[in-house]
């Protein structure tokens, strides 16, 4: 049987679906490359992988894309690893960064600035200097483990599933996994079991994890990202979508 290309981000927010993964049988069914999120994406456009957890702001550059999981990489109200970072209020924010990692939080960014806020910083894409912030007008979107215990170095920070959920009422799907092609159902059961047993074993995850003393990792795990792909994550996903065709 030919095996499934899947692409996973490599990011801490994904562990307990790689430890369902490496611990039940699905890996022997399945080719798994581990990458940044743009990356990630870029192999599901590209057909390099047949299954990937992408970045949603990716599904709109694929001409079929399938949802092939009842799991996500999602939050209801702060995740606490996707942020806008700033030396000033957002209101008075001239120039904002966007992460070279991201898609879907650099539309987020966006989406947030034209909607909710109302505003129009410029956007710059590949600074030279990312992330370093050194004039006061100037803030940075980052996310995933590079944010980890950063909350508290800017004097003002924007946690976006947090800002989403404000301006929305919904909560928010930052990836999913998702297909380019039509998967089997049954691959797709043994797919969703094997999440599962992860999300179930969290607890023997943590054992084999490095804690750091200025993020709490098992907090992150447990109960900042949410990762059932419910009803309202998929309402929030599909409302995200229409928002960036629009932006």
């Amino acid at each position: 049987m030919k095996k499934i290309r899947i692409s996973a981000v490599s990011y801490t927010n994904t562990k307990p679906f790689l430890y369902g993964i490496y611990h039940t049988d699905i890996i022997n069914q399945i080719d798994l490359s581990l990458d940044i999120p743009s990356d990630c994406a870029q192999k599901l456009i590209d057909n390099q992988v047949d299954i990937g957890l992408i970045p949603v702001a990716a599904t709109l550059n694929l001409p079929e894309w399938h949802l092939v999981s009842n799991y996500c990489i999602g939050a209801v109200g702060a995740v606490n690893s996707v942020f806008i970072f700033s030396n000033c209020p957002i209101e008075q924010v001239k120039t904002l960064q966007l992460d070279p990692q991201s898609r879907s939080s650099n539309n987020l960014a966006k989406v947030l600035l034209k909607n909710y806020w109302q505003l129009k910083p410029e956007l710059v894409t590949g600074a030279i200097n990312y992330g370093q912030c050194a004039d006061e007008h100037t803030a940075f979107v980052q996310i995933g483990d590079r944010t980890f215990g950063k909350a508290h170095s800017y004097p003002y920070v924007y946690d976006l599933a947090a800002e989403w959920t404000v301006f929305t009422g919904l909560p928010f799907t930052f990836a999913a996994w998702i297909a380019n092609k039509p998967i089997s159902h049954e691959f797709i059961n043994e797919f969703n079991k094997s999440l599962q047993y992860g999300l179930d074993h969290r607890e023997e995850l943590f054992k084999e994890m490095d804690m750091r003393p200025d993020f709490d990792l098992k907090d992150y795990l447990m109960h900042k990202i949410d990762y059932p792909l419910t009803d309202d994550k998929k309402k929030a996903l599909y409302l995200f979508l229409d928002y960036i065709k629009i932006l």
